[in-house]
Parts: structure tokens; C-alpha cells; sequence
């Protein structure tokens, strides 16, 4: 078994198919996405294979190291940028076939009129976990 993150980005290059941003998304779609993401999970946790996963706020903010103690804090990240991380979950399986299966399945998820979005979900390995690649 190895550990993949599937990270899902909200409007990231390449675009999805079914680019209608969140915001214009009615209630009931919001929900009818949450609930499709809710299923998978719920799916891999009787395989074996969901190991943890969340959804991420729009709000953040990045921090990094200025050698004097206090670290500089900015705003950001920003939902008007081309790019934001949406959330992510930890899989584990027996092949990267595999979690690129489950990474395409996910990606099916509804957005507005309830079609699939077709949303490019980034599928990375643990570090130190070497991939199963099998072609």
C-alpha cells in the first residue's frame, strides 16, 4: 500500500471542463457537490483506502521565516487568484493506477446544473514513498 494526496484546486490550470465558479453555484448544488465528495469518502473508508481528507477555507494567510524571531504574516491566499487549494484527501492503495482511478472518479463530482465538473485533481505521492507505477 502507498499514500497519495489528491489535491483538489478550485479554478486551477488546466481548467476544468465545467469552469462555473462556486459562487454562482444555488444552495442545492453546493450541497448535491458536498454530498458526492462525502460518498467517495465514505466509499474508501469500507475499502480501506480513505485515509483522511478536508475541505480548506478561502481565507489563509502565508508566513515565513525572517531569520529574527517574529515571522512576517500576508494576506493571501486570495479566491480571486487563478489558482486555490480546495482541499485535499490522503488515500492509501495498492498502485498509482489506482489512485489515479480514484482521482478521475473524484473529479466527477457535481458543480452547477449538476453536471460533472471535470475539475484536475493533483495526485502526488508521500515523499519517501516510492510510486507503484506499473506500465
Amino acid at each position: 500500500m502507498a499514500k497519495y494526496l489528491l489535491l483538489k484546486h478550485y479554478r486551477g490550470a488546466p481548467e476544468p471542463v465545467n469552469n462555473v465558479p462556486m459562487d454562482q453555484w444555488s444552495p442545492d448544488e453546493i450541497t448535491a457537490h458536498i454530498d458526492y465528495m462525502n460518498a467517495f469518502a465514505d466509499k474508501l473508508k469500507t475499502t480501506g483506502e480513505f485515509v483522511d481528507g478536508q475541505a480548506l477555507a478561502q481565507e489563509g494567510a502565508w508566513v515565513r521565516y525572517d531569520g529574527e524571531g517574529r515571522p512576517p504574516v500576508t494576506d493571501g491566499p486570495f479566491a480571486e487568484t487563478k489558482d486555490l487549494i480546495a482541499g485535499w484527501m490522503v488515500i492509501d492503495v495498492d498502485s498509482y493506477e489506482r489512485a489515479v482511478e480514484l482521482a478521475g472518479e473524484l473529479s466527477a463530482a457535481p458543480g452547477k446544473d449538476g453536471k460533472p465538473i471535470h475539475e484536475w485533481l493533483e495526485v502526488r505521492p508521500f515523499y519517501g514513498t516510492p510510486p507503484t507505477i506499473t506500465e
